[in-house]
């Protein structure tokens, strides 16, 4: 195998979104931040993230379209209370709770469409 100079770690997931200020103040209240300063001319705005990968929303393409797999996953310790949080929320919700053994999931959208997932461990 020929070694490659990408190191196999993500170090950023960007999420297209249309409306700064309405993504921030959705994605604030889903992971209970306080909304902080967008940069770039208010088109990436960084979530604080746990661990090392980043979380960026991101505004340079508003003519995205949203179709596909999820965008990434979150962890949760909790599925159910996660399920009911995106119900308080008002968040579409995708189908309910899907185990598949060794993991369960639930799959919701974001106000521009995008396709979310919180996965639990089994």
């Amino acid at each position: 195998m020929t070694a490659s100079p990408l190191r196999n770690r993500i170090g950023q997931v960007f999420v297209p979104v249309r409306d700064m200020p309405a993504a921030v103040a959705w994605y604030s209240a889903l992971l209970g931040l306080d909304p902080g300063d967008t940069s770039h001319e208010g088109r990436i705005h960084d979530l604080p993230t746990e661990g090392e990968v980043g979380l960026a929303l991101d505004a340079h393409h508003p003519g995205f379209t949203a179709d596909g797999p999820p965008r990434f996953i979150w962890w949760v310790d909790d599925l159910a209370a996660v399920r009911e949080h995106l119900d308080a929320l008002g968040v579409e919700r995708v189908g309910d709770v899907t185990d598949i053994g060794s993991v369960a999931f639930l799959q919701f959208r974001d106000p521009d469409g995008n396709l979310l997932m919180a996965c639990e461990r089994r």
